[in-house]
């Protein structure tokens, strides 16, 4: 997320300031959620399509089985989805965290704005708080006759600020959906870590977020189905003309018209690049086979959103315990904001103790584009190591380290979301290790048996580990030390790699943040 962490951070500094301001002001404006909308679900009617054909073909060979491909890099990542569009037939269903007014975001419009032309029924659903496209944007999607968008839980339009209507009903408008996927035909659908932007897709130069998607079919897809049903029909979904008006009256083929050559620019260029990417051209050949396995979606309920915070409502996180604590051998989990609280310093305790060896990669200090969550981080630092976990920070120089990363390229940031147990089972979603995800957010991802796919991240994974991260440890007084391996070299270092005394403070600083809300 540039991240989406950091947004809402950025927006809770801003909080001091508006509630002096919402105190002047009498009352804020607020969402009604009791209009009416039209209530749909996904078509399941769709063997007879190319991909219905295709993921019937394979199934019959796979009884039983869901087909999945893992899409660490970030052009794979974006021409699977673009393509996938290009081959829909009957719906493309897409449900993101946010969406920006960047590449990224224009070449999504660009390309549901073709597969709606060509008669394909669209829903997208979008978290409110956090997307920068703007209305207009989203209400020329919504003009189409085959695309309807919808906001998850937005904050009302009237009055003086939407700033102030959040501050004003802040008890609401905390709690998100940061679910992502997007399922297409029913048959095949992409879920992970990463939002429509460029970052995600590695689109900026200088710069490189290290995500991490998975390409499922099969028997999963029609249950990552079923999840968005359920929050596309929820009564926090809010269509889109009923938040936002079209004040200057746009039609939609006029506005087409007006910004045609930078929508057909920019989608042309960038899915070139994507269909350069081996990968894709090895997934559409058939020469990079999917790796059969028994997968399921693990999803909370958007009524997790509606009612006080409980262990009762965390079902994506209660399921997901329940995994962990049948863990046998290794855990290691790959997070780019962990705040672990008391409870997960004693679940890691929970799992050394009985002989379970425990991995943690998250962000250094450098690497981290959020820092009030690192300071909520770094108080826990010297309890999960006491306990036994082997700590390792991203080091954000280390991208060159980091597969295939282009040049210029100088700074990295961890993103991926997941977790290997017993080198045999993968979660990968959109769960943070931290209050606000495990607690707070409506969160999904799919739980995936199989070695194969975990033996790519686990392989070798003390070398991997050694040449992207630093090892955080202990020294003889107490205090902390990075132990790093730099163009062949063992560093150790005693502060906060790559960083200076400004930032340092600055984390210190932000301690202060409430950690509920990281």
């Amino acid at each position: 997320m540039l991240h989406e962490l950091s947004i809402v951070h950025c927006r809770l500094c801003r909080i001091l300031i508006l509630l002096l301001s919402s105190a002047v002001f009498s009352g804020c404006a607020t969402v009604a959620f009791d209009q009416p909308k039209t209530h749909s679900e996904a078509i399941t009617d769709t063997s007879d399509t190319r991909l219905g054909k295709n993921v019937l073909e394979w199934s019959e060979q796979h009884e039983g089985l869901s087909g999945i491909y893992p899409l660490s890099q970030g052009m794979d990542a974006l021409g699977a989805r673009l393509r996938l569009a290009e081959v829909a037939e009957r719906t493309i269903d897409l449900q993101y965290f946010l969406m920006k007014d960047d590449t990224a975001g224009l070449v999504m419009m660009n390309a549901l704005l073709k597969a709606a032309d060509r008669g394909v029924r669209v829903r997208f659903l979008l978290d409110d708080i956090f997307t920068t496209s703007a209305d207009r944007s989203l209400l020329l999607l919504n003009q189409h006759p085959n695309i309807e968008v919808r906001l998850f839980n937005p904050v009302s339009r009237r009055g003086l600020s939407s700033h102030l209507n959040f501050v004003g009903d802040f008890r609401r408008a905390n709690r998100r959906m940061h679910n992502k996927s997007f399922t297409v035909d029913n048959q095949i659908s992409i879920v992970g870590g990463r939002n429509i932007a460029d970052e995600y897709f590695q689109l900026k130069s200088g710069s490189m977020f290290v995500d991490f998607d998975v390409l499922a079919m099969g028997p999963v897809a029609a249950e990552i189905s079923q999840s968005f049903d359920e929050f596309w029909n929820h009564s926090r979904a809010v269509p889109m003309e009923q938040i936002a008006d079209n004040k200057n009256n746009e039609d939609l083929e006029t506005v087409r018209a007006d910004i045609a050559e930078e929508f057909d620019g920019a989608y042309d260029a960038v899915y070139g690049r994507a269909l350069e990417s081996q990968l894709l051209q090895d997934l559409i050949a058939n020469r990079e086979p999917l790796f059969p396995a028994y997968a399921v979606v693990l999803s909370d309920s958007p009524d997790k959103l509606v009612n006080d915070i409980s262990k009762e409502h965390m079902q994506l996180a209660t399921d997901l315990l329940d995994v962990l604590l049948s863990a046998r051998s290794e855990v290691i989990f790959i997070s780019p904001y962990y705040v672990p609280g008391k409870g997960g310093v004693e679940l890691v305790q929970q799992l050394v103790d009985k002989g379970i060896r425990v991995i943690i990669l998250t962000n250094s200090l450098a690497s981290n584009n959020h820092v009030p969550v690192h300071g909520g981080y770094a108080r826990y630092r010297k309890d999960v190591i006491s306990a036994g976990v082997e700590l390792y920070e991203a080091r954000a120089n280390a991208a060159a380290e980091y597969q295939n990363a282009e040049d210029g390229v100088d700074s990295m940031t961890l993103h991926t979301k997941a977790i290997m147990i017993d080198r045999r089972y993968l979660f990968v979603g959109s769960l943070n290790l931290d209050p606000r995800s495990i607690q707070i957010n409506a969160e999904m991802g799919l739980l995936v048996d199989s070695a194969e796919i975990v033996s790519g991240f686990t392989d070798n994974a003390d070398e991997k580990l050694a040449a992207i991260a630093y090892r955080v440890k202990l020294n003889d007084k107490g205090q902390l030390e990075w132990h790093g391996r730099i163009d062949g070299k063992d560093v150790v270092e005693t502060h906060e790699p790559l960083t200076s005394r400004w930032l340092r403070f600055k984390a210190w600083f932000m301690k202060i943040a409430p950690e509920s809300q990281l």
